[in-house]
């Protein structure tokens, strides 16, 4: 039955897809004149600092294993951070480089089967298949070959189901916006830290770019979270489950719009086939059956 409240969910979970693809066109316009490592050290902890503001009394709560826990969650997360923005620093096509991240949807029940020995539904391989057929339709033409932005697009979508796959086992019981300060906060450290070890000193940004990484800090991080917890709150799994696949579609369309990108028809094909992959990853959610 649908109901009010699902309806509102259900368009705010858009709304976060809608976001988190802005969120793209924030961080591509920061970095024409800002370092990579910097601009997302930056962006983070300065979003962990605001969102560490509401949740403070929880954070002195917090025991040493919890702690523990969201300082681990929050150091993968770092490391995938860096690999994603290297990976949108080196793009030539940030909608393909969407698709590819996006494909941690895919590997988060892999990497819980290799890593943890969950068990994996058919429809898991299933969608790995259909998600490999994708990616070298994406890269085919003149011959197939990874470009260094789609290397490191793939090594963040690993790491981003690998921090998923930590958020369900260690973090689960942690409270969610204490939890998520912490984890936004370590990535920013440990893009600082990064800066300071690979690239050169920072030069003061011009004001169109502290308006660019004003922009992603407010909207692309800290106003994406907030709408994401409360509206993952109200919304069924099953629902979430799809909608949140839409952020690379979003991502695609204000590639073509904001930066004048094309796809070949070739290309379009492979994010039609890493598109259903992702449907095909959570069929069971959209079923309502255990992922058996």
């Amino acid at each position: 039955m649908v109901t009010q409240q699902s309806i509102r969910s259900d368009l705010l979970l858009v709304l976060v897809t809608l976001l988190a693809a802005i969120s793209w066109v924030f961080s591509r316009e920061a970095l024409n004149g800002m370092e990579p490592l910097f601009f997302i050290g930056v962006r983070f902890l300065g979003a962990g600092l605001l969102l560490a503001i509401p949740g403070w009394s929880r954070l002195r709560t917090f025991t040493p294993q919890a702690w523990r826990r969201a300082l681990l969650t929050g150091c993968v997360m770092g490391i995938a951070m860096m690999f994603w923005i290297m990976g949108l620093f080196f793009a030539d096509n940030m909608g393909v480089g969407a698709f590819l991240t996006s494909l941690a949807v895919v590997f988060i029940p892999i990497v819980g089967r290799l890593l943890f020995g969950e068990k994996a539904a058919r429809s898991t391989w299933v969608a790995m298949g259909i998600a490999l057929i994708g990616l070298v339709f994406l890269r085919i033409e003149g011959g197939f070959s990874l470009s260094t932005s789609d290397l490191f697009f793939l090594a963040s979508a690993l790491l981003f189901s690998l921090h998923f796959n930590l958020n369900s086992r260690f973090a689960a019981k942690l409270p969610v916006w204490p939890l998520t300060a912490i984890q936004l906060s370590v990535t920013g450290m440990i893009g600082l830290l990064g800066s300071l070890a690979f690239e050169s000193a920072p030069n003061l940004p011009s004001q169109s770019l502290l308006g660019w990484l004003a922009a992603s800090i407010l909207i692309g991080t800290c106003m994406r979270f907030f709408i994401q917890v409360k509206a993952q709150g109200m919304a069924p799994v099953s629902h979430a489950a799809v909608i949140m696949t839409l952020e690379p579609v979003w991502a695609s369309i204000l590639g073509v719009y904001w930066f004048a990108e094309s796809m070949t028809g070739i290309q379009l094909l492979g994010c039609c086939l890493i598109f259903s992959a992702l449907l095909v990853s959570r069929w069971r959610l959209l079923l309502g059956r255990p992922a058996s």
